[in-house]
């Protein structure tokens, strides 16, 4: 973490901290103690769906729910939240333990992504929606309007290939996990009953199993 986290709080979000000791929490691992990250990524997660959804109606006035429910778990996910966090140089920021940075947790997408939702959480508390809807819009708005179709997510897509192809439908097994906790590595295989498997791995269950429907997909043709 930086000496002047109040600047790189104000540069980033375009708001001057009033009460700094909430993105320090925001910021700060499980690695570090108690007081950490936590319980403002749960409020993190919540206001960044509300708004995304939000934003999303207004993009989109013509789509069906089910095309937006698309986009929004696209743009909300995990690896997404931990793209927008290395754009915003939130790693530099993170007060880590001394095993969990020798474990490349700073790079980590699980806790990148999760302490960008705890910064968007210490935000709108410090901050209110005005605040906190800007700093969003501005952080994701190259990822939403470079949209112009609701993306299908690997494991629906992988689903109607099946039931197109009347084939059975996909299963998805743990065969690997690896790993210290704050920075897991999860290997899925994917497969549809004998015909056709293939595995991938990811920094959790549902992204791994996510990854391995993309390339069963691929390789499904």
């Amino acid at each position: 973490m930086s000496d002047d986290l109040a600047g790189w709080v104000t540069k980033t979000t375009g708001h001057a901290p009033a009460d700094l000791n909430l993105f320090e929490r925001a910021l700060t691992h499980g690695s570090q103690g108690a007081e950490n990250y936590e319980r403002l990524e749960f409020l993190g997660d919540r206001v960044l769906g509300l708004i995304m959804a939000e934003w999303l109606t207004e993009l989109f006035p013509g789509e069906a729910e089910g095309a937006l429910s698309k986009r929004l778990h696209s743009l909300v996910s995990g690896a997404v939240c931990a793209d927008v966090a290395r754009s915003l140089c939130v790693g530099a920021q993170l007060r880590l333990g001394k095993q969990a940075r020798d474990d490349g947790a700073g790079d980590s997408d699980n806790v990148l992504g999760d302490a960008m939702e705890s910064l968007i959480g210490a935000l709108y508390r410090d901050a209110g929606l005005d605040a906190v809807r800007g700093f969003i819009r501005r952080s994701w708005d190259n990822r939403v309007s470079s949209e112009s179709k609701a993306p299908q997510h690997p494991k629906s897509a992988l689903l109607e290939w099946a039931a197109a192809n009347k084939r059975r439908a996909p299963s998805y097994e743990v065969t690997d996990r690896s790993g210290p906790d704050h920075a897991p590595r999860f290997t899925v295989k994917a497969a549809i009953g004998e015909f056709a498997a293939a595995s991938a791995t990811g920094g959790s269950k549902q992204e791994a199993e996510t990854a391995a429907a993309a390339a069963l997909l691929e390789k499904l043709g």
